[in-house]
């Protein structure tokens, strides 16, 4: 694979983390703060998901040039990986959004997918 590929994808998965932390990180001062339902959080956590993917996506996309919704569908596929692959080690199994696991998947990939679409 082409060093300045993979260094890319590298990027926008980093990018994708990074927003992902700071999502939750927020969530969880607002947890703390006004103890919210655990709807509330599983609604925060899916936005999360979605919106760290599409960012990532959309990097991507602009980096790439070309067939940009693939590119943005490799972001949300690595991106899924990942968190399940921590989750296996974490937790010796996987929970996703509330244990949806295709759907956590769907999520991923699709807003990866849009982010690379759009941009």
């Amino acid at each position: 694979m082409d060093r300045k590929l993979m260094q890319t994808i590298l990027k926008g998965v980093l990018i994708a983390y990074v927003i992902t932390g700071v999502f939750l990180l927020i969530l969880a001062l607002l947890l703390y703060k006004c103890n919210l339902s655990e709807q509330i959080i599983n609604i925060g956590i899916i936005v999360a998901y979605v919106l760290s993917v599409f960012v990532s996506g959309f990097y991507m996309g602009k980096k790439m040039k070309n067939k940009r919704y693939l590119w943005g569908l490799l972001a949300g596929t690595v991106y899924f990986v990942l968190l399940f692959a921590v989750s296996l080690i974490v937790n010796r199994e996987f929970t996703g959004v509330q244990g949806g696991f295709l759907t956590t998947m769907l999520l991923c990939l699709g807003g990866g997918m849009l982010g690379g679409m759009v941009s």
